[in-house]
């Protein structure tokens, strides 16, 4: 229907990242009632500019929105082949297979964490049009089984986003990366409100992980990342293919390769 029906009350006061792209509906020392608000305009103009949500989902937008964003980097690598293709999420289709580094930011710009879907059929005829490979059509999000639909169709060097509360999978992706001969490359995402357990294990199993509003991962992932990218909201780069992966977004890291 394209209309926002219920705002659940924020976990955080104030988000820069918002305010910079938000400007005029997102400000500091606004009461919580005032935030709902701010959220739901937010959205309506997400709805009204790019159809998210709807069948009138556009697929065009294809600038850099955040310089370091997971799918503007996932856009760079792709472009640079330092992967062959990206598993990520999509409203109205689920968790998609692309190869395409246009569609990637076209999804992905924008858009923030999407824990459930339902599938809209236009959403998913113009995503097949596009080359897309979706996983189910009930518009199902499951991250591992994208990875493993994205082996099966041949590709060897794959970087998925995963939200904070999938990161407890990732010991999962490292088992199958083993086992399948190929290279995962893992971007979480959205962690606001993580578990100190998730943290943990994006530390023993990660590549990037954004910082958000999290004190867990500034506190336990910072001292140990080998590169810190952006100052506004961190994302911090954990392994030495997480290195690879970002030199196709940060130029001082090109001449490491």
């Amino acid at each position: 229907s394209g209309k926002v029906v219920y705002v659940s009350v924020p976990k955080v006061d104030f988000c820069p990242m918002a305010e910079r792209f938000y400007k005029g509906i997102i400000k500091k020392d606004i009461n919580k009632k005032q935030q709902q608000e701010a959220i739901k305009k937010i959205i309506e103009f997400k709805i009204k500019r790019f159809g998210f949500f709807t069948d009138k989902r556009s697929f065009s937008l294809q600038r850099t929105q955040v310089p370091f964003g997971a799918s503007e980097m996932l856009m760079r690598a792709l472009e640079d082949k330092i992967i062959d293709a990206a598993v990520i999420v999509c409203d109205g289709a689920g968790t998609v297979i692309t190869d395409s580094a246009k569609v990637v930011q076209s999804i992905g710009a924008r858009m923030h964490n999407i824990v459930m879907t339902s599938p809209i059929d236009k959403v998913i005829r113009k995503l097949g049009a596009l080359g897309c490979f979706l996983l189910s059509k009930d518009a199902l999000i499951d991250q591992i089984a994208g990875v493993r639909k994205a082996i099966d169709l041949g590709y060897k060097s794959i970087g998925v986003t995963l939200n904070s509360s999938s990161a407890l999978k990732l010991e999962r992706l490292r088992a199958i990366e083993k086992a399948n001969a190929v290279k995962i490359t893992t971007l979480i995402t959205c962690t606001t409100g993580i578990r100190e357990e998730a943290v943990v294990k994006i530390k023993r199993y990660g590549d990037l992980v954004w910082s958000c509003s999290s004190k867990e991962v500034r506190m336990l992932i910072a001292p140990i990342a080998k590169k810190q990218l952006s100052q506004l909201m961190p994302v911090y780069v954990i392994s030495k293919k997480g290195l690879k992966f970002a030199s196709a977004s940060d130029n001082t890291l090109k001449k490491k390769r």
